[in-house]
This record gives C-alpha cells, structure tokens and sequence, in this order.
C-alpha cells in the first residue's frame, strides 16, 4: 500500500504538436493588449520579511479573483466612448464615380426633377429651387454647370408617362339577380384631358360606358372613351365580393387633366359589351382597335330601343368611379374606394380596392439611353447617401440611413419614374448603404433592417439577371468584409468598449441574418457554411492574439526566472482573455450566429499555453532534481503563481462538455510541479516560523479588544496557519496519492510551528517575569495560556480546514478501504499528537502558574495548622478562602473557560497535596487538627464548584481528594482501629494477590463451633526464595491469630524447622480457641510468617501470608475435623511488603506515647 502513497517520479508532459519557445518565430506586436505589464514586472523581487511573503502570496491568490471581475465588469462605465475604427481592404471599398458620370447622374437627377408626377406626401419638397440647391450641394456643382445642364434638360423631350391599375377585389356590391348575388365585372379606361373652359358642363354629367345618348348630342368628342384605353376584367360570378387581382397598364397623355374610369357591371346577357371588350386584346393595332370599338358603339346604339323592351338580358350597372390622374400620389396609392351613381337616379353601394401607380415609359436623357433605371438608380442613392453621412456630426459610426426631406424626394421621383418595384428598391438600397459601409461605418442594425426588408418583399422570379448578380455580390463582399473585421475582432471590437461590443453583435446577427435568407439561397447557393467559415477565423484570430501576447512578454528572454515570471504573465493575459470570451464574446457568436466562441478560443490557447509551460517547467524540474539545489523563495512564489494561473486556466473546462474535457493538454499539469511543490512548501514552513517569532517578539502580551483573552501573537500565528491553508485550497491538487502526501507533510508543519509558537510564548513569559510584581505576571502567563488554547482550538478545525474527508474518499475510490484507513490513521495521529503536545505544554504553564501561589498557600494553610482547638473553624479557614476567592476572581476574568478550567484543575491538586503534606507532619496530634482540615477540604471543594459553574463533584473528588480522606479519616482513628486498618489491608492485598515470586504456602483451616476451637493444618510450601549461601533455606513457620488486641491470650505457634529446602512438607496442626465475637471482626485474621532458621545469627523473614477468619468461622463453614478432612488446601502467595510503605505504620509511629501502638511498630520493623 505504501507505494500507492509514495510520491511518483516527475514525468513532464512532451508536447508534439507545437514548437517551443525557443524554437518559435516572433510574429509583430499586436496593437492593443488586454493586459499592461508593469515596467518592472521582471525585476528580481526581494524577500523583505515575512509580513511580506505572506501578502504578496495572498496577492497572487486575489489577482485571479480581481481578473475574474475585471472581466465582468470591463467597459461598464466606457459606453459613451467612440469604438475603435473598422478598417477594410482597398478591394472592399467602392469606387467614386468619375467628373463625367457625375455630370450625366446629375442632367439624369434634374430631369426626374423637372418631369415630377403625382401628389406629393407632406414630407416631400415641393419647391424645385431647394431641390436644385440640394443637388448642387449633393453633386459638388457650381452654378454655372447647373445652369447649362439645366438648359439641356428643358429642351429635351418630357417624359412619357403610363399609369399601373391594379383591380384588387370589391366588397358590398348591390346584388342585381334573383339569387341574391350578382355576377361582376369591371370596365375601366382613360378619359382624356377636358377643356378647361368646360368644367361646368362636365360637371351635369358622369360618363357611363353603356350611356344610349346619342353621339351627336355631345358637345366634346373628347368626351367619348378611345378604343385603345378600354380594358375589362373576368366576371365573378355569383358573388357580392368579388376578388379580381388583374393588372392594367394605360398610356396617359396627359398627367394634369386625364381621369381613370371604371365602371362595374352584372353579367346577365349571352353577349355584352364585356364580351366585346374581351376581343379587343384579338385586335393588332391601335386603328383596327379603333374600327372594331366603333362597330360595337353603333351596334349597341342601333339595338337601343330593342334592348330597353328585352330589359332582363341588359347587363346591369353597379357603380363606377373617375380619378383624376393628377390626384394620384408620387408613391402610387393603394386603397378603397367608395362607388359612385352614373346619375341621381342610380342606386349603388359598395367599394373597390385598387392600386394605382404612374412611371414613366420614354426619357430623353443620355443615362438613361445607356444604363438600365436600376444601375442608374443606384448611382443617384450611393452619391446622395454619402453626402448625407458626411453631414452627420454626433456618432456618425452609429448614423442609421436616415436621409433628408430632399434626398427622400428625389429618391422617390425617381423611384417612381423608374418603376422600380419595392424589391428592387430594397436591393439597390442594400448594395448602397453596405457598399458605403465598407468605406464609412454605420449602423449594423440599421443594416439588419435593409436585410429583413429584402426578406419580406422577396420574390425569387422577379430577380434575375443583373440584379440577382449585383445582390450575391452585395452579400459576399459583405461578409467577407465583416469576416476581416473578426480576424482583427480584438482591436476591432474590444470589450472595454461596450458601444464596439453591441456593434459587433450587430454584425453577427446581420450576417447569420443573410446566410438565413431565402434570397441568399437563392443568389448565392455554392457558399460555405458560415459557421464554419467564423470558426476558422476565430482559430486564426485566436493564435495570432497569443502569438501578440508571447512577443510582447517574450517568455524566452532572461533568467530562468525571469522567463517563468514572464510566463506568469503569458497566462495571465490567457485567463483574462478565456474569461472576457466566455463572459463577452461568447453570447455574441452563440445567440447570433450558433457558434461556440469560448469552445474554440480555450482548447486553442489552452494547447499554447501547455506547450510552452512544459518546456520550461522541463528545465525547472531539472534544475530541482540536482543535488543539493535550493529554491529561492522568489523562484517559489514565481512557481507558486504560475501554477495558480494555470489552475485558473484549467477551471474554465468546467463549462465544457465532458467529451471535450478528456482531450485538453493542461489535464496533468500539476504533474509538472510535483518536485517544486515539496521545496514551496519548505519555504512556507520556515516563513511561517519566522513570521511566528516576529509575532511573539512584538507581543506585548495584551489582550487584543475588551472581548478578547488573547493576545496579537495567537492572532498573528492563527491567521498565518489560514493562509497556509488557503494555499493548500487553491492548489487543490487533483492527485490523492500526492495529495495525501502534501496534507500529510502541510500538517505536520502547521503542527510543528504550533508547537514552536507555544515555547517561544512560554519562554517569553518566563523572560517577562524578571522585575515584575506577581501580579502582572499572572496576567501575561493568563494571556499566555489562551493563546496557546486559541491555537489549539484553531487547529481542531484542521480536519475541515484542509477537507480531509474528501481527501479520504479520493483516497479510498483509488486505493481502497486500506487508503482511507492510511490516511485517517496518519493525519489523526498527527493531530493527536500536537494536542496532546500543547495541553502538556499548558500544563507546565498552569504548574509555572500555581507554583507562585505555593508560598501563599503555605501561609493560609499553616494558619490553619496552628490555629488553636479554641477558634472557630471559619475564622481558622477564612484567609485561606478569601485568598483563593480573589484568585480565582482574577483567574476567571483573565482565563478562557477551558483554560480556567485547567487552572482551577492544578490548583485543586496542589492544594490537596499541600494538606496531605501538612496533615501528614502532624500526625499524632489532637483530633480537632484534623477535623478543622477535614472542615477546610468541604469548604474547598464548595468553592471550587461554585454550584456547578466550577469544576464538576467527580473532579474535585479525584484520587488525591481520597487519598486525603482517608488520611484524616485514619488520623481520627485510635491505635487499635489503626492496626485493623493495617491488617484489613494485608487482607485486601492478599486477595488481589495471584502469583508471587516468593512462593506459596498451602495450608487447611477449619472452626468447630461447640470448643470455639480453630484448627490450622499447615500442609507444605513450595517454591520459597533461598535465604542461607548453599541456595536453600531452611524454612519454618509462624502461625498467629491478629490483631493481638482482638486475641490477648492467643499465642503464637511454630511449625518444625525443615533444613536445605524451598519445597518443605510440614503436614502439621495447631489449634486455637476463638470466641464468636472475635471472629466476627473484619480485621480478625490467620496470619503465616515463614522465615528461614539461622543457629548463628537471626531467622531471616522469608514471606508472609494473611487469611481472615471470615472465611473459616462461621455456621456456613465446615466444623469438625472429618469434614476438615475433605476440604480442598488453601493456597496462599507469600509477600515481603516494607511496613514503612505503610501510612498506617507511619501514624501509629508517631504516637510515641502509644506503648501498643510503639509495640506493634517494633514487632513488624523487627521481621
């Protein structure tokens, strides 16, 4: 398992796809960067403290977060700054036309001028001189030119003019037949111009298309319709609300006085005038038309009687309506108009919808005779529109078409005159205003606007030829033009500038608009797919960028580094750059035209940014690896740095789809850093320590604020051990193996500056205490001992801090249960270890602390010893408990809880141990000495648990707080309750005794009640330890019942000396007598004294063993010597104790005045 957990050998990542830096050609600096290095950015930095190293770590951290929202927030308070120009190629550009074309464009512009037809809308100039000095503005034309093309103009031909009739549908007609319905028709034609000196008679009466007046009663035969102005449409039958949609086009000879007429008839006869109309469409030429229309009139007028008696089979009329040719408006109309009666008696209702429209057939005008109306029309837009940018002054790169009152008008003339349909229209203003783009920019959406118009008028048919070649030129140059624009798109389109940036989303829409169209589908069917097309220059853009950045930078040059900080600064630029085309960019190309820009900006610069990292971490690991080298703590922050700038490079993968994560060259770059991160974190150690002794050396052991206990010191070093850890965070290596490596390693260093902070605050404190009141030097070790505790506490979070439960399950999905286990075993040891470290360094500091109390203590406690039998307890104990209460006062305001806890713990220890001691040198004495300590020990124990807010009862009562009740208690006793005291130990002692090194005896002990008679078998010992020089002993034993007190009269018996053994066989009896009363007694005993004979000099003691006589005596027990017989042995293991162990022997010692007492010392001080 452990090679799991070893640190693998550094294996740098080959990068093959791309050249290294030093291999790499410097291509130019780009224009603008989004990143401006420092002057002194690769100057040598100096270690100046480690205040310094810390902050300039914590710098390096908050430099990607302020990149983050730099990006965010970048050019939010720049929108009223001019964008960046849009440069284009010469080829983009649209030539100007020459001095001559420009003179037959402006003859071609005032004869539309001098030719104007139709009512003018209120928006229209209507006065010819402002037209002309608009032109002459427009056209750069002196007087003197204007007036000689002004001539020529006026001796030309006027116009001819034609009018477009459009029959859409009627509704509401009256209906003429029995079925409700009616079956209509139209008749429509010109009526020639009347005399002006009859408008009054004109006005008596309408004109009807199948008047029967007379034709010699007419006082005008202008008045009569020409045969070549009648048209007529199909019939409708059965219906009210007839839809025709037929066109018609009429000669008009003249615009001022000609009338349209229409009339609307039901069909009811098999052969009508509609009929006959029909067949004029037969006729070829205006004479034969005349001869055949004239036929018709007479055959009609003939019949007119006859067609008044048959009235049924007489078509009937259902209104007309006469307009004025010289009311029509320049744009044409296209609306409802209400029938009108032939006469005061016609009944009619209903309406008819038209479309009206005049243009002109014939100009006399150079132009004209040579170019087609749409090329013409074109030139006239392209001069006038860029005449009227050049008059815009406020944001002109933001001008969105809108023209003068002028220029509309003499657009619209011309328009009109043309017969430029509203598609054609469209088109030649989109060649115009895009074709001008490219030479002075607009606005896009404005463009965006040209674009749909083009869209909704489209009509595949209608564009053939020259105009549907202009318009797939107009769409190719334009998007290779906005395709130029892309590839210069980061001086172009900064994102600094959000005026840029809403142009450029503009842009995109306009062309993913295009490539949308029916029309460009039409007109352009072999190009590519634009999104492929942006892709491709989104990849170029993108590595010429990074190729701007590496020659800015120059990441090749100076030390090694020198070349990493540079290189720090290449990714940098990097991440800024990712960050600004997710954020920016990104929604642009994505909602405008499906292109995933941050997609395929990132794997592409992510792929530079590897190559180039690798190679030169290639020679940083190699230096590394050389024995002996160190790493400079400037080179350790430059690595430190790279790697966090590489990491934040790496996260944007996140937003990509999992497919696209596997292949990135940056997966293992952490790989590249395995060996610098070992020599970073030494830096980090001992810049950790030594910010840790400059914290202790400015302490002035001072609490920080009033709420605080703690001093500057623990603040400095907790706050250190945070940023150690936010450094751990923000490498987040992503390999458990090394990651549990560096947890380990990171902890252990953490621990062990913890432990060097709590010696250097110790050793402060005990510096400090030299010259100062003992007071003041409670205070600081009180600060002391919780900055130690807030350290601690700090450190308890170290699990969570350092996130060690993901690192477990990392651990445990790669290695298994044996990994998790490895890690929670290591870790937690060394977390064990550093409490357990600085609790015992609290402690010396608590004993520090109550040692300077021991003289005081003595004080109150001697008080108390002294104090006669006369006085009162609570004056004896008074002192003591005032002394301690304004301690503990200064101790509660000075500690935190878990501190004055173990304070209040030691002091309670030593104040224990302190009376024991007292008590223990006045043995002997009164009764009343001890009872006004017992007295002293309740009342410490009250104190010290200030009713449940102090110490808990099961504290105070520890083994020293019994130790100390059962000296007083055994001090109270008289000599003989003592001895029972002693012997009930003995028995206590044998009972847990289970095997001895100094043998065993085995014997058979049994009561016969009726003689009050014990018996004692003393059977064999074995295994006894060899008293005399030969290795054998010659053993014998002493039986005794004790204590003599409880059997005066009992004497004690011996059994025969067995010579040269350790294994003797005595199988002897001895009898005693015992009295119920005696044995009742718990300390009543059968005690077996072996000892080894000596004839010259004294037995030596050989081992000792105690039974109770509970267990022999009793009427439970067997009681006669035949039951004795069947009774199992009693083995009992020997001891050797030292009677001066004993506190029993030690207060019976001392009452010298005790014979009994002094008698029972001797006899076991003599074995």
């Amino acid at each position: 398992m452990s090679s799991l957990l070893e640190i693998k050998s550094s294996v740098l990542r080959q990068v093959q796809s791309r050249q290294s830096l030093q291999g790499r050609r410097e291509p130019a600096a780009p224009a603008s960067s989004p990143v401006t290095p420092c002057p002194d950015s690769t100057a040598p930095r100096v270690a100046e403290g480690n205040g310094e190293f810390f902050e300039r770590m914590k710098n390096i951290l908050q430099k990607q977060e302020n990149m983050h929202r730099t990006a965010w927030t970048q050019g939010q308070d720049d929108s009223g700054t001019v964008p960046p120009p849009e440069t284009a190629d010469d080829a983009c550009v649209p030539k100007k036309l020459t001095r001559r074309e420009l003179d037959l464009l402006y003859e071609e512009v005032i004869y539309t001028v001098m030719n104007r037809v139709g009512v003018p809308s209120p928006d229209y100039v209507t006065n010819e001189g402002e037209l002309f000095s608009y032109l002459q503005k427009v056209f750069g034309m002196e007087p003197e030119e204007h007036k000689i093309i002004l001539n020529r103009v006026q001796e030309s031909k006027r116009a001819s003019y034609s009018l477009k009739v459009s029959v859409m549908e009627g509704k509401n007609l009256l209906a003429k037949d029995a079925n409700g319905y009616s079956d209509p028709y139209c008749m429509l034609g010109i009526l020639l111009g009347q005399n002006p000196r009859e408008p009054e008679e004109r006005k008596e009466r309408k004109f009807s298309f199948r008047k029967k007046d007379k034709i010699e009663k007419r006082s005008n035969v202008r008045e009569v319709l020409a045969a070549n102005c009648i048209q007529a449409t199909e019939v409708k039958p059965e219906t009210l609300n007839p839809v025709w949609n037929e066109h018609f086009v009429f000669e008009i000879d003249d615009v001022y006085n000609d009338l349209l007429h229409l009339d609307i008839w039901d069909h009811d006869d098999d052969v009508s005038v509609a009929e006959a109309c029909k067949k004029l469409n037969e006729v070829s030429g205006l004479k034969g038309m005349g001869r055949y229309f004239k036929q018709i009139a007479k055959s009609v007028r003939a019949k007119g009687d006859a067609a008044s008696a048959v009235e049924e089979n007489v078509d009937d009329f259902l209104g007309c309506l006469n307009i004025p040719i010289n009311t029509i408006p320049v744009d044409g109309c296209d609306k409802w108009f209400k029938l009108e009666p032939r006469s005061s008696a016609s009944k009619v209702q209903g309406e008819c919808h038209l479309n009206l429209k005049l243009f002109t057939t014939q100009r006399d005008t150079s132009l004209s005779k040579r170019d087609s109306h749409l090329a013409i029309h074109e030139k006239l837009l392209s001069q006038i529109l860029r005449y009227e940018h050049s008059q815009v002054k406020m944001e002109p790169y933001n001008w969105e078409g809108k023209l003068s009152q002028p220029a509309v008008t003499v657009l619209s003339h011309h328009a009109v005159q043309a017969d430029l349909s509203p598609l054609q229209q469209a088109i030649i203003w989109w060649r115009c205003f895009s074709s001008h783009h490219r030479s002075q920019r607009m606005c896009y959406s404005f463009l965006l606007g040209l674009l749909k118009t083009i869209e909704e008028e489209w009509n595949a048919p209608s564009v053939q030829g020259e105009l549907e070649a202009s318009l797939a030129d107009s769409f190719t140059l334009h998007t290779d033009y906005c395709l130029s624009l892309l590839s210069n798109m980061h001086q172009v389109f900064p994102c600094s500038s959000p005026t840029a940036i809403t142009r450029c989303e503009f842009m995109l829409r306009g062309i993913g608009h295009i490539h949308t169209m029916h029309a460009f589908k039409t007109v352009c069917p072999f190009r590519k797919e634009l999104h492929l097309e942006i892709a491709t220059v989104i990849k170029k853009t993108t590595v010429e960028w990074y190729e701007g950045m590496i020659s800015q930078y120059k990441p090749d040059e100076g030390t090694l580094e020198e070349k990493l900080r540079r290189l720090v600064l290449v990714v940098d630029a990097v991440c800024a750059e990712v960050q600004r085309g997710q954020n920016v960019y990104n929604k642009l190309f994505s909602s405008s035209v499906k292109v995933d820009f941050f997609i395929l900006s990132y794997r592409q610069l992510e792929k530079l940014v590897a190559g180039d990292v690798s190679t030169a971490m290639e020679n940083v690991c190699g230096t590394l690896e050389q024995e002996g080298s160190q790493l400079a703590h400037t080179m350790g922050e430059t690595l430190f740095e790279l790697y966090i700038s590489l990491k934040t490079l790496k996260l944007f993968r996140e937003t990509l789809p999992l497919r696209d994560t596997k292949m990135l060259a940056l997966t293992g770059f952490h790989e590249w850093f395995k060996t610098s991160i070992h020599k970073w974190l030494q830096i980090v150690h001992e810049k950790s320590c030594d910010r840790i002794r400059r914290a202790v050396e400015v302490d002035q052991l001072e609490p920080v604020h009033n709420l605080s206990k703690h001093s500057t010191s623990a603040v400095d070093v907790t706050t250190c051990f945070i940023q150690v850890q936010q450094f751990w965070v923000q490498l987040d290596w992503p390999d458990s193996a090394g990651a549990f490596i560096f947890v380990t390693r990171l902890t252990d260093d953490v621990c062990s500056a913890a432990l060097l902070y709590s010696e250097l605050i110790k050793r402060k404190v005990e510096k400090s205490q030299l010259g100062q009141d003992n007071k003041n030097f409670t205070s600081q070790l009180c600060i002391a001992l919780n900055n130690i505790e807030h350290v601690r506490m700090f450190l308890g979070n170290l699990p969570r801090d350092l996130d060690w439960q993901t690192l477990e399950q990392t651990m445990e999905e790669s290695c298994g249960v044996e990994g998790k286990d490895q890690v929670d075993k290591a870790l937690n040891a060394q977390l064990y270890n550093i409490d357990m470290d600085l609790q015992r360094e609290a402690k010396r500091m608590i004993t520090h602390l109550t040692d300077k109390m021991i003289l005081d203590l003595k004080k109150y406690i001697q008080h108390i010893s002294l104090s006669p039998d006369s006085i009162n307890n609570d004056d004896a104990v008074s002192p003591l408990m005032k002394y301690l209460d304004d301690t503990l006062v200064i101790f509660n305001e000075s500690l935190v809880k878990e501190n004055l806890t173990r304070v209040l713990q030691g002091l309670w220890c030593l104040l224990l141990r302190m009376i024991l001691d007292t008590v223990a040198e006045n043995r002997g004495v009164s009764l009343e000495f001890y009872g006004r300590f017992h007295f002293t020990v309740e009342a410490l124990v009250e104190l010290f648990h200030a009713e449940g807010e102090g110490l808990a009862l099961e504290d105070l009562r520890n083994e020293d707080y019994k130790a100390l009740e059962e000296e007083l208690r055994l001090n109270k006793c008289s000599s003989n309750e003592l001895i029972d005291q002693f012997f009930l130990e003995k028995i206590t002692q044998q009972r847990k005794l289970k095997h001895s090194k100094f043998g065993r005896i085995s014997v058979k002990c049994y009561y016969e009640a009726p003689d009050q008679r014990l018996t004692v078998e003393i059977l064999h010992a074995a295994d006894l330890i060899a008293l005399d020089t030969n290795g054998l002993s010659d053993p014998f034993v002493i039986v005794e019942l004790c204590p003599h007190h409880l059997f005066p009269t009992a004497k004690s018996q011996r059994t025969q000396v067995k010579p040269k053994t350790l294994h003797p066989v005595f199988d002897e009896l001895f009898n005693f007598h015992v009295s119920p009363e005696q044995y009742r007694h718990t300390s009543a005993c059968v005690t077996f004294t072996v000892m080894d004979y000596d004839w010259l000099s004294t037995n030596d003691f050989a081992g000792e063993a105690v039974a109770p006589l509970s267990d022999f005596c009793g009427p439970d027990k067997p009681s006669s010597y035949g039951a004795g017989k069947m009774m199992q042995p009693l083995i009992l293991h020997l001891s050797r104790t030292k009677p001066s162990d004993k506190p029993v022997l030690k207060m019976l010692e001392a009452r010298t005045t005790d014979r009994e007492a002094q008698e029972f010392v001797r006899k076991l001080r003599s074995q």
